[in-house]
């Protein structure tokens, strides 16, 4: 039995020339010589083609045909006679997941803090999930029909796999809410798919981004410094803040104080959707004022990129790679984490704080309501300093 791959597209039923065009599961559009067109449900049983006409284009709707020919291949799986299917009442209102999957993207495109996680929903979605469940009705989704998705991909593409099976969830999820409905949600992990697929851990392996050992650092900082480009300027910044590579290229001049040294990134920049203080050292002050002199629009953003945006992942990343390949922007963080618990006496909750993880410690975090700023200032005063050394070893003081 055919595939679910919607071959034809809305705007497409009303432009295809003459012949019998295959959308994908059994359906079919028929388009006459005289220019009429109509849907047909197209099978073969025992050895016999059969073709059952579903209307014209006109009275059902190329949603609607899909809807149909879902029930019908139902109907066939479970050995029944598709046909009488045809005379049901059309239900206009149906929306199938792929209806739901879209509109929950919407909804939630406003609460994303970027426009690639909403990218990576769709394009998840749509080349593994809407072949085989787009045109589904949300309450026919069954067990089998999640595990024929994720099956190919679970032990090949693993990461990838796990996000999507949550997406399909959230959409099933989606859909039983606004349906007023109470069923079983088939793509839920805990208590269902947990039985019928490894752990995601025990299949692939966590990668950690590859990172610069801390003693690399400071000869890494002396080829940037040599460079008097937007990226080298911002890298820099990156690697002296020990801040997420977003979190720096998004910075704006309205979140810097200078006089007193502090970069503050709101909730909605960040990881953990909590305001972040971060210090400035001596160098990171340099390269604002720099950045402050290149500012020639009066633009809010620091790092501005070619086009008068925030600079890009890419920039960046050319600008590490032309340094060393083998390392990743993110991996600073690791560094400078390491460096921090190898070379000095600073406690792992500063160094926790300094790259604004959150305590998982839920009684540890209660008690623990300070965000420790002065020690913290002390810490990237001392980070600062190291980055400008040839690699030797800093002990940061005991405070009393």
């Amino acid at each position: 039995m055919a595939k679910t791959i919607e071959m034809i597209t809305p705007i497409s039923v009303s432009k295809l020339p003459t012949g019998f065009h295959a959308d994908g599961g059994n359906l079919y559009l028929r388009v006459k010589d005289t220019g009429a067109r109509s849907w047909v449900f197209r099978y073969k049983q025992a050895g016999k083609v059969t073709e059952l006409g579903l209307g014209a284009t006109t009275s059902r709707t190329l949603k609607q045909a899909r809807v149909l020919a879902v029930k019908m291949r139902t109907a066939l799986k479970e050995g029944k006679n598709p046909a009488p299917l045809i005379k049901e009442k059309l239900d206009i209102t149906a929306m199938t997941f792929k209806d739901y999957a879209l509109e929950l993207i919407e909804a939630k495109r406003t609460e994303w803090r970027n426009t690639k996680h909403a990218q990576q929903w769709e394009n998840t979605l749509d080349q593994f999930a809407y072949p085989k469940l787009g045109a589904k009705l949300p309450a026919d989704v069954t067990l089998a029909d999640v595990k024929a998705v994720l099956m190919p991909i679970w032990t090949t593409k693993t990461e990838t796999a796990v996000r999507l099976r949550g997406r399909i969830e959230q959409v099933l999820d989606y859909a039983a809410v606004h349906e007023d409905a109470d069923r079983r949600n088939p793509a839920r992990w805990r208590g269902n798919l947990d039985k019928v697929f490894p752990q995601p851990k025990k299949v692939s392996k966590v990668v950690h981004h590859p990172s610069a050992p801390y003693i690399e650092v400071p000869d890494i900082m002396s080829h940037l410094r040599g460079k008097d480009t937007a990226s080298a300027y911002n890298l820099r910044f990156t690697i002296l803040t020990a801040s997420r590579s977003g979190e720096s290229r998004g910075a704006l001049w309205s979140e810097i104080d200078m006089d007193n040294k502090v970069w503050t990134i709101p909730a909605s920049r960040m990881k953990a959707e909590r305001e972040h203080k971060v210090p400035l050292c001596d160098e990171a002050i340099e390269v604002l004022t720099i950045m402050k002199k290149w500012n020639i629009k009066d633009s809010d953003i620091v790092f501005m990129g070619s086009r008068e945006t925030s600079i890009t992942d890419v920039a960046i990343n050319k600008t590490l790679h032309a340094i060393n390949p083998n390392i990743s922007v993110h991996g600073f963080r690791s560094s400078f984490r390491v460096w921090g618990a190898e070379t000095t006496s600073t406690p792992s909750a500063v160094l926790e704080l300094a790259l604004a993880h959150v305590n998982q410690n839920e009684v540890e975090a209660a008690y623990q309501r300070s965000d420790l700023f002065e020690r913290r200032r002390d810490l990237m005063t001392t980070w600062g300093n190291y980055c400008k050394t040839k690699g030797n070893v800093i002990h940061l003081a005991k405070t009393a």
